[in-house]
């Protein structure tokens, strides 16, 4: 049985430690992620976007984590990444997915909590936990989601948002981005402070990427307890990809696959050691 996302972040909420959320695509990717937590000794989270369903079969992808996890060293949750349509949310839960993000931030803050009140119950009642999203991040260079217009979160609407809704975890925006950073990261760590201060279930920090060191290990004593990572992951693999097409010589799709997972490995390796703290 997959682990609850929920006692994963609690669990790191008591340590004062970080849990990473490796978005994932593939058999590769999801090997890589579970590897280098076991590497670690450290929880994973593999989060599978709503926007990767169109090439991803989904009850497929969550019978091929779950067997890996039965195998695994280490706990490993399933969670549906920022997931706009109640319908994949539903689908995710009824194959087995431990955690689902409804990302209303789009919305204002009152259709959000509603619409997010919504996808709690009918998550709980199946068990799984719910992670969801006030204000949103922007979108930096080689990301793959879409673009957000930067709101900082209130902290003032994440109380409420937090009451009215019973969300068992929340992505605060705090100023990082999607993907890497056009520029010097602007990073609001006191904003995060007055979050924590009135929001006591575990935060969730999106945009890992490029984010340095030292915010991430501030960020994680101020109340983060689980970081999605994406796009460095993919550049690592893209870049080692990039090789094979330079040298221009057949190689065996089998041969390029897993060197591919091995180039992969070290990036995840470093996030992991990292927000273990």
């Amino acid at each position: 049985m997959l682990a609850n996302t929920k006692d994963v972040l609690i669990n790191a909420q008591k340590g004062k430690y970080g849990v990473a959320a490796f978005n994932v695509y593939s058999l590769e990717t999801v090997q890589a992620a579970i590897k280098a937590a076991e590497k670690e000794n450290q929880p994973v989270i593999i989060a599978l976007g709503e926007r990767y369903f169109p090439t991803v079969d989904v009850e497929g992808f969550s019978a091929m984590v779950r067997a890996m996890e039965e195998k695994a060293s280490i706990p490993v949750s399933l969670h549906l990444d920022h997931a706009y349509e109640k319908e994949s949310i539903i689908r995710a839960i009824r194959c087995g997915f431990s955690s689902v993000m409804f990302d209303g931030s789009a919305y204002d803050l009152e259709q959000n909590m509603r619409l997010t009140k919504e996808i709690v119950d009918i998550a709980h009642m199946a068990g799984v936990s719910v992670e969801a999203e006030i204000g949103s991040l922007a979108r930096g260079a080689f990301s793959d989601e879409e673009e957000g217009n930067g709101t900082l979160t209130d902290p003032k609407s994440a109380k409420e948002f937090v009451a009215e809704t019973g969300v068992d975890f929340l992505a605060a925006a705090i100023g990082t981005v999607h993907g890497m950073y056009k520029g010097e990261p602007k990073i609001d760590l006191g904003l995060l402070e007055r979050i924590r201060q009135v929001v006591d279930i575990p935060l969730v920090l999106h945009g890992g990427s490029g984010t340095p060191d030292e915010i991430i290990k501030q960020a994680i004593q101020s109340g983060i307890c689980k970081i999605n990572v994406n796009t460095e992951v993919s550049m690592a693999a893209v870049s080692h990809l990039q090789k094979y097409f330079e040298n221009k010589e057949m190689v065996h799709l089998s041969t390029v696959m897993a060197d591919m997972q091995q180039s992969m490995e070290p990036v995840m390796t470093k996030f992991v050691k990292l927000f273990s703290n």
